[in-house]
């Protein structure tokens, strides 16, 4: 059966509000829930921008069954991956065991902040490898040196582990990345439903796995104004990874955009409050073999409603796919 998750989207709400929504989501029945970790919002219309892993300690504490996991962390620019392994360990902690360590190779828009450039994605996903293998031997509990094209470390070891380290999952958009989660990850992340990702996943050693999946969302009485507030703050949402990427701020995701018009956003996110919509939406991340799909509702101000939905409509509907 498939797990249906709910995401803290951090490009539209403050790090209160997320805990709040998190806790309800705990309370409305959610399998799991996932946090995105951002710098920058996609749109300067969604507002908003906080830590995710003082958002994510928060959420360790006042909730008590939902996992959580980072969807995703890039470990390779803004932070270390040595800095990464002591932020997830010391979360899974403070989780009890419900922590799962989601890595990609990132996004111009976060990442350019610490300066350095922005690699080429052939460079980000090396750096990503390497980060894993150092991520991997410091959940050891081993005395790490390292010295890697990419990254040194120095006499790193961590004094607070979890007995159960937390899984790694790595996001993928093509075939290399596949390759590189199949041979290191313990669950695979994709924010499409592609069969092709998944096939290749298992090919290359992740059979058996988790594969979770992404689906923006706008629950709303009045479907006129969820497709126009999905249009405002998440028309990015329709360029794709490669594009996605690359753009440096958020005045380039509305210049990439400004021709995505309301009836597109309406053929992509379901929106309204239509529960066999919502379950189609779902339904083509269930047929690529995805076992955990992650909502997001679209819109900061709009979660309790839509959780309080979640609960009594939507989540039942879709426990029968």
């Amino acid at each position: 059966m498939v797990q249906i998750g709910y995401t803290m989207m951090t490009e539209q709400a403050g790090p209160r509000e997320l805990v709040q929504h998190v806790v309800a989501a705990e309370k409305a029945g959610f399998d799991f829930s996932v946090i995105s970790d951002h710098y920058f919002p996609w749109l300067a219309e969604q507002g908003h921008a906080p830590y995710a892993w003082s958002v994510l300690g928060a959420a360790a504490q006042a909730t008590s069954t939902i996992p959580l996991m980072t969807y995703v962390t890039c470990p390779t620019t803004r932070y270390h991956p040595a800095v990464v392994a002591q932020k997830a360990a010391t979360v899974q902690l403070l989780a009890e065991g419900r922590f799962r360590l989601g890595l990609g190779s990132g996004e111009n828009l976060n990442e350019h902040v610490v300066g350095g450039g922005w690699p080429a994605p052939h460079v980000r996903l090396d750096k990503l490898e390497e980060a894993v293998e150092i991520i991997r031997a410091l959940f050891e509990g081993k005395n790490v040196n390292h010295h890697g094209p990419h990254f040194d470390v120095v006499n790193a070891k961590l004094f607070d582990l979890p007995d159960e380290p937390p899984p790694i999952g790595v996001a993928v958009s093509g075939e290399r990345a596949c390759a590189l989660a199949g041979r290191l990850a313990d669950l695979v992340i994709a924010t499409e439903p592609k069969a092709e990702l998944i096939d290749s996943f298992d090919r290359h050693g992740g059979s058996g796995k988790p594969r979770v999946g992404q689906l923006p969302v706008c629950f709303d009485t009045d479907k006129d104004a969820a497709v126009a507030r999905a249009h405002e703050q998440f028309r990015w949402a329709l360029g794709g990874w490669p594009v996605n990427s690359e753009l440096p701020g958020p005045a380039s995701f509305d210049t990439a955009t400004q021709y995505v018009r309301p009836e597109d956003i309406e053929q992509g996110i379901p929106c309204g409050d239509d529960v066999d919509a919502f379950v189609e939406g779902v339904r083509p991340y269930v047929d690529a073999g995805f076992t955990e799909i992650a909502l997001v509702q679209i819109g900061g101000d709009h979660q309790l409603p839509f959780l309080d939905w979640a609960e009594k409509k939507l989540l039942p509907a879709l426990k029968n796919l």
